[in-house]
């Protein structure tokens, strides 16, 4: 299977230093505006899916649980793990977030700090070997893991002068609302995941 250049890149930003962090008793903060990683790895670390879960154990978290599916799946996965956490939890966030993790798990009686520890850009043109394999049909199917990825694919196509040789590519998309930008464009074949992780979605190729 082909790689690609990534459409959204992601740009860290700052946080502040947290004594702890995603769901501890205590949360204390410091004034000075640096990551100190080394803090943190120690502490209970929850992630989305697996590959997020396979990255922090890499960096060296040594407590991780992945909710396997989307962040409603977190959600329900951190109020169970921290119901009657009498302290806050630290949400490490983009810029740019599909859902209200916070705010739903504040419906569930939990005090969030939301840090913004990056931003993705979307790219606005595909590299040129990618133009150049899909102009040449050499690329049958794209993986969207998520909307605004797939949002960026379609603009870069347009772009590119190349969306109805997007458009006859089979399009594997992590949830419906993954799908949902591909919807509105003339993509012909769109498959959806039956569950919102990466096992689910290579079982559709």
């Amino acid at each position: 299977m082909a790689s690609a250049p990534p459409l959204l890149c992601a740009h860290a930003g700052t946080m502040r230093c947290w004594r702890r962090c995603c769901a501890s008793r205590r949360l204390r903060r410091s004034s000075r505006p640096v990551l100190r990683i080394g803090e943190l790895r120690g502490l209970p670390l929850l992630t989305v899916g697996q590959r997020s879960a396979e990255a922090a154990r890499a960096a060296g978290f040594l407590q991780v649980l992945s909710a396997d599916g989307d962040a409603h799946d977190l959600v329900a996965l951190a109020a169970r793990h921290f119901s009657g956490a009498p302290g806050p939890l630290l949400y490490l966030a983009g810029e740019d977030r599909a859902a209200d993790l916070a705010g739903e798990l504040r419906r569930h009686g939990l005090t969030v700090h939301t840090a913004i520890v990056y931003r993705a850009v979307a790219a606005e043109r595909f590299a040129p070997p990618i133009a150049q394999a899909i102009a040449a049909r050499e690329i049958d199917g794209v993986l969207h893991y998520s909307a605004r990825s797939a949002a960026a694919f379609v603009r870069c196509a347009e772009n590119a002068g190349l969306a109805q040789q997007c458009a006859q590519l089979t399009h594997y998309c992590l949830s419906a609302r993954v799908a949902a930008p591909l919807i509105g464009s003339a993509a012909q074949a769109i498959r959806v995941a039956a569950r919102p992780d990466e096992a689910a979605l290579l079982e559709l190729i």
